[in-house]
Parts: structure tokens; C-alpha cells; sequence
């Protein structure tokens, strides 16, 4: 299939040759008619991406200040790949769009094939011809609904979440400043809820569009219509001002905020639902008591990954309006005729002109409130797994004959600068089939690594018999089950950091190799293969009897959107992370822990400080911090025994102190921490047949380790680790 995507490093717009999305449990596959250009976000991102990189940094100083906190503690090598990889990749566009029901996936109740629905979602409802949508991201278009007209539901949700916010009542008066699309349909619908309202704008044309529609009186500010707007508001309210002023207008001029506070009454509403500037006169604003308001996208629901993908509904008791029920109105009221869509359509595009109408908007050749892309309804669903345009022929060499092939389930962004690098550029390695859940990333990945294929089916990549090793880089909770299928389909695994997040997962691990004898798996658990450390190592000499270790772990804090917070489906922070940490004590004691003994603060259960004993009464230390100050280096590991001291500070330098005298590396470049030494191993073991670099039973026991440090700060008590076998 066809998407729409640009490149932000280049400011490439382009159609990209994709698979079809995998039809997954909770949503819908839907084949799209027609789909809504936002005139403001995306023709933004398309302006950001035409900027150098100095005018990309000034328009988005938040990602700035993330490059510079990255720089800090992983170095200059590593920041610049990251950053690179990001500005390099085609994000996609859309976020609303009609169309009809291919597919329906497992646990999508309410939908059938064939049916018309309306769908929304930056990350869902794109610019493509299939699209996979969760259910609380699409609602039925009512006979009688066109499909170009239901493609404004999105939008439309938008304008009905700002009428919400404002609780505007029935005789009121309320003023939208900003007419464009958004503009245009929160006039509609305030007229709609017998609320008066008036306008302006900048565009005189846009003015007489909003009046043909229902506003009273609209005009352009400083001019005779404008004057003639301040009148009719007078006449309306009887001089004190409006009621609810709606900020739909974009730019950075401070002229909206200051017009709103001069025609409100006192104690009125303002609600932002636009982006401008706001600098609020504070004078203006104290006297009249101004209660400003924002609105956040489509209604209760949005940036919510339960509600918006998992489908998990908010009761209607509690919460009455969500953001699919907000597309469920706004298409009931396109049903009942309330709305007049028809003048707000200024161009329909075939969706094979896309890049070019949206280069043409955003060089102002095309000016328009609402714009929409029409596509192909003969188009068929392209393959599942397709042939990437990116790689050169390349012989299809087996393992006998040297080449380790591998195929990738997932490729998010540390497995794009991490470890991909590493294996592409090897010539005993060819990168054969990419799965990710997104039809572009997989585009990504191809274009980006060399891939031959690229899907969206990962059970396809694990049946291929050119595949000898799979990569498993997905988040933490689907580590587990791919793994156990990976094994069962006789393949040799390296699975990113967890192995599992329960005991559940790791006895299922543990069964498909009792089961299979397949024990070909591999964790990345890289901090051991680091080179400062690997030589920090071979300096200390072979343990000769008990040792203190203490690892210092500064975590910091999660963002608050972070997938790692969300414990349910992936675990706890110290169950995905923990590992590394315990991993490389085991290692340095050539050994795995014993026992455990852990405490956590009341505040966060993760913010602990675990002490694992050994078989040869070494003591280990893992602390683990959640709440210290970001710019601190984030690891140090300290070790003392056999009439020596030795640290590795955050894997950029070493020390070592024997009898009286010191030795120091530096890393001056990178905080190299082990990958490139650890895919090696890998594939050094993958090809020859050897052993794994990483036994299965220590594998397993550093994953008991972490499950048992966590549960011992639960419950404040030390507690015994289980052998892999002995898994209740």
C-alpha cells in the first residue's frame, strides 16, 4: 500500500510503498476514502522540517534541551547517532479520515466487515490507504453521511471538546477568534447549541464564509466589518461583552489574547484551543476576573494509551463525553443535517498528488479551509511482507556458508542506533526481513539498516527458512511470548533487556526449552561486554575469595507519558532494567546471586537498594535511584577485595588502586557500554554453533534475581533465588 510521510532532516514529502498494517486484537482494519489535511499542525511540522537545523532547534528548544541531557551522559557519539536517526526517518501525517471496514480484530465488538466508519489519531487515522484503528478511535457514519464529509470528524471533535471546556449554555454569546477550518466548525456547532455567536479573523473571505454559515456578524479587526462585529456584540449583550471567547487563531501575535479580554464581560470564559501566543495582560485580565480555559484535542480520553489502545472505556456515569463519544456526536449531527460541511470543502486531491498539494499549500500557492485527499477504491491490499526498494541484490548465502541471516521484531529507536548499526556494516551478516506493528516503521527500518523485506507479520518472519537468528527489540511485556515462539520455531533469539516481567512469563521460557531443547537465546545484557570495563576486569584478575560490589544506578525520573511507567503491561522500571545491573555483578563475580535482601522508600517501590549475596559470600549492591537529579552521571560501579579498589564512572573512565599506586583509561568520544562487543558475540556463537555468550541458567537467574529483589522490598524480607528450573 501507499502512505503519505515526510522526512524531517530533508523536508522530503513522499509516497512510500508500505506493507498493509497486521489486523491486531482491539481495532479495525480500515481500507480509507477520503482524508482531512490539518491546514495547522501538519502544514507546521511540513514548515519545521523545510528549516536548517539551527531553525529546527529554535522552533523545538524542549527536543534541544533532551540532545543536551543525552550528550551529558552518554556522550558525543552516541547523541549525535541518536539525533541523526531521528531527523533521518519519514514520520507519517493524518490524523482524520473516513473509510470502510476491511478487517476486525479479535475483541472488537460492535464492528463488521463493510461497514462505514470515522476514524482519528495522529499515530492510527494517517494519510494511507489501510489503516489499523483502535475501536475507541472509530464510530459509524450514518446513512446519508458522505464519506468526503465524515472525514472531518476528527476536527470536528475538536471544535465540540472546545464548546465542552467552555460549558457554554443556550441564549449566550460567544466569540471565535481564528476562522479557519477549526473556526468554521465550532461556529457551526455553537449555532447548533442555540448559543450567538460572532467572529474574526485576519481574512475578510473567511468572515463572509462563517456569516453564510450561521455566525451573526464576523469581521476583520480594525476594519468597518470589525467595527460592525463590535456593534452587533453591544446590541447582543447590552454592552457587557461576550460570554465565551474561543482562541482558534495560530502565529505568535499576542493580538488574540488582548482582543479577548476586550470583549468579554466580567467573570467570562476564554478558552485556548488554538496555538498562539499568550501572554496574558495581567491588568485586563485581574479586573474582569477572566477564567482562561485550554482544550485538549477530541475530549476525555486522549493521550490516555489505556483508553486510546488498549479500549478501555470510561464509565458514562463519571465521565460523559469522551473523545469517541464526541465523534459520535458530531457525526449524529452530519446525519440530522445541523452541519453544512459542503462550502467548507475547498480542494479534493487524489491521494496520488498528496506530496505535491501539500508542497503547494505550504508555499501558500493554495489557499483553503479544508482540504482533502480521495483515494483509489480499486486499490488492492499490497502483501503483508513486501520487498524493500532499499537493498541492493545481495547473494542469498546460508549459515553453512558463513552469513548469519536475521530478521527483527521491532525497531524502535535504541535498537535503530544501538545495535542495527553494528550488524549491518558486518559482512557475515545479512539483515533479512524487519516486523514491526507500524507499516511505516518497518519502511524505516528497510530504508535505514538494508533490509531485503519488511512486514508487518511477525509469525510470517519467524517461519521463513532464510531467517536463522531473530532479533526480539519490542517492549517489555511482549519480550516473553516472542521469545517462547521464536524458540518453538527452532531459531536462534537475542532478545533486548527483560527476558520476562514475571515469574509467569519466565516459567513459559523455561518449558519451551524443556521442551524443544532449544536453548539458542541470548539477553542483552551489554554492559559486560563494555571495554573499559572488559579490561577493567582483566586487570583485577580471577576472583580469589569474597568481594564487595556496589552498583549505583541514577534512574531518575520517568516522563510522565513514558511506556516504562506503565507497570501492568511491561512491568515495573526495576523488573525492565534491573537486570543489567545484576547481570554484570554475576559477571564480574563469575557467579549468580544466592540471596536477596532489598528496601524500597514509601514513595516509589522502584526507588530501592537491593544486596545480593553469593555462593562464595561476596556481597553485591544494586542501588537504584528514581529520584536524584537527572544531570548526575547515571552508573558507577565501585568494587573492593584481594587488597584492591577499582571504579568504572558512568563507562567513560576506570580506575584501579593496588598497593599504593592507581591506573586510569579514558573514553573521550562515547560512553561505549558494550553493544557492538555484545552483537558480535552473538553472531560469533550464532554461526559457529558454540555456546551462547550469556549461559540459559545464569540468563534465567539474573531474571530471578530481579523479581526477588523486587518482591523483598515488598515485602521487607530477605528472600532465597530460585534455581531456572525450580520456577513455581
Amino acid at each position: 500500500m501507499k502512505a503519505l510521510a515526510q522526512n524531517y532532516k530533508t523536508g522530503e514529502i513522499a509516497l512510500l510503498e508500505t506493507p498493509v498494517p497486521a489486523c491486531r486484537p482491539g481495532g479495525l482494519l480500515v481500507r480509507s476514502e477520503y482524508s482531512l489535511v490539518s491546514s495547522g499542525t501538519e502544514l507546521m511540522k511540513v514548515s519545521e522540517s523545510k528549516l536548517s537545523l539551527v531553525g529546527k532547534a529554535r522552533a523545538r528548544p524542549d527536543q534541544v534541551k533532551k540532545v543536551v541531557e543525552t550528550a551529558r551522559q552518554q556522550g558525543l557519539l552516541a547523541t549525535y547517532q541518536k539525533v541523526s536517526h531521528r531527523l533521518d526517518s519519514y514520520t507519517p501525517l493524518g490524523y482524520s479520515l473516513s473509510g470502510t471496514v476491511e478487517e476486525v480484530g479479535p475483541g472488537t465488538d460492535g464492528f463488521a466487515v463493510g461497514d462505514r466508519v470515522a476514524c482519528g489519531g495522529s499515530q492510527f487515522a494517517l494519510h494511507a490507504e489501510f489503516n489499523w484503528v483502535p475501536r475507541n478511535l472509530c464510530v459509524h457514519v450514518p446513512e446519508g453521511v458522505g464519506a468526503d464529509q465524515a472525514a472531518f470528524t476528527t476536527v470536528g471533535s475538536i471544535a465540540m471538546q472546545a464548546l465542552r471546556q467552555s460549558e457554554a449554555r443556550l441564549g449566550e454569546v460567544a466569540c471565535v477568534i481564528g476562522l479557519g477550518l477549526l473556526g468554521q466548525l465550532l461556529c457551526q456547532l455553537l449555532r447548533a447549541a442555540g448559543v450567538r455567536t460572532i467572529g474574526y479573523d485576519i481574512a475578510a473571505e473567511r468572515c463572509r464564509l462563517a456569516e453564510e454559515l450561521g455566525a451573526l456578524a464576523c469581521g476583520v479587526r480594525g476594519s468597518p466589518s470589525g467595527a460592525r462585529v463590535e456593534a452587533v456584540l453591544r446590541d447582543l449583550t447590552a454592552g457587557a461583552g461576550a460570554d465565551h471567547v474561543f482562541l482558534t487563531a495560530g502565529g505568535s501575535s499576542n493580538e488574540p489574547v488582548e482582543l479577548a479580554a476586550a470583549l468579554t464581560r466580567d467573570r467570562a470564559r476564554i478558552v485556548d484551543v488554538g496555538k498562539c501566543r499568550l501572554d496574558l495582560p495581567w491588568k485586563e485580565y485581574y479586573e474582569k476576573e477572566l477564567e482562561v480555559r485550554f482544550s485538549r484535542s477530541y475530549g476525555p480520553g486522549r493521550y490516555d494509551p489505556n483508553y486510546e489502545e488498549r479500549g478501555i472505556d470510561y464509565p458514562i456515569g463519571y465521565v460523559r463525553w469522551t473523545e469517541r463519544r464526541n465523534m459520535a456526536c458530531f457525526v449524529d449531527l452530519l446525519g440530522r443535517g445541523e452541519l453544512r460541511l459542503e462550502p467548507l470543502i475547498s480542494r479534493v486531491f487524489p491521494f496520488s498528488d498528496a506530496p505535491q498539494a501539500l508542497e503547494r499549500m505550504n508555499r501558500g500557492e493554495i489557499s483553503a479551509i479544508g482540504v482533502l485527499f480521495r483515494y483509489d477504491p480499486e486499490s488492492l491490499p499490497s502483501r503483508t511482507v513486501l520487498s524493500s526498494r532499499w537493498t541492493e541484490a545481495r547473494p542469498r548465502r546460508s549459515l553453512a556458508e558463513g552469513i548469519v541471516r536475521i530478521g527483527a521484531i521491532g525497531c524502535g529507536n535504541y535498537a535503530s542506533t544501538m545495535l542495527l548499526p553494528h550488524l549491518e556494516k558486518r559482512d557475515d551478516v545479512r539483515l533479512v526481513q524487519v516486523a514491526t506493528r507500524s507499516a511505516l516503521s518497518s519502511a524505516n527500518a528497510a530504508r535505514r539498516h538494508g533490509f531485503v523485506r519488511m512486514s508487518t507479520d511477525h509469525q510470517n518472519l519467524l517461519a521463513a527458512d532464510d531467517v536463522d537468528a531473530v532479533l526480539i527489540l519490542t517492549r517489555h511485556g511482549s519480550h516473553a511470548a516472542l521469545v517462547c515462539e521464536a524458540l518453538r520455531a527452532g531459531k536462534t533469539v537475542f532478545v533486548e533487556k527483560p527476558l520476562a516481567i514475571n515469574e509467569e512469563q519466565l516459567a513459559s521460557i523455561t518449558r519451551a526449552v524443556q521442551e524443544t531443547g532449544n536453548d539458542r537465546l541470548m539477553v542483552g545484557f551489554n554492559r559486560r561486554f563494555a571495554p573499559l570495563l572488559e579490561e577493567l576486569k582483566k586487570a583485577w584478575g580471577r576472583p580469589a575469595g569474597p568481594q564487595s560490589l556496589h552498583y549505583r544506578v541514577n534512574a531518575g525520573r520517568l516522563a510522565a507519558d513514558s511506556w516504562y511507567a506503565d507497570a501492568k503491561a511491561h512491568g515495573s522500571r526495576f523488573e525492565g532494567e534491573g537486570g543489567h545491573f545484576i547481570d554484570t555483578l554475576s559477571w564480574w563475580l563469575e557467579s549468580d546471586p544466592v540471596e536477596v535482601y532489598a528496601a524500597a522508600t514509601p514513595d516509589d517501590p522502584d526507588n530501592l537498594i537491593a544486596i545480593f549475596r553469593y555462593a562464595d559470600e561476596s556481597i553485591g549492591t544494586v542501588s537504584y535511584m528514581t529520584n536524584g537529579d537527572s544531570r548526575f552521571p547515571k552508573e558507577q560501579l565501585e568494587i573492593f577485595g584481594q587488597g584492591a579498589a577499582a571504579r568504572l564512572d558512568n563507562f567513560s573512565r576506570t580506575e584501579l588502586w593496588r598497593d599504593g599506586r592507581s591506573k586510569r583509561r579514558r573514553s573521550l568520544l562515547r560512553a561505549d557500554k558494550g553493544q557492538e562487543a555484545e552483537v558480535a558475540a552473538f553472531v560469533e556463537a550464532t554461526r559457529s554453533g558454540g555456546p551462547m555468550p550469556i549461559s540459559f541458567d545464569s540468563l534465567c537467574a539474573t531474571t530471578q534475581a530481579t523479581f526477588a529483589a523486587r518482591r523483598s522490598a515488598m515485602e521487607s524480607r530477605p528472600l532465597t533465588i530460585l534455581p531456572p528450573f525450580a520456577i513455581p
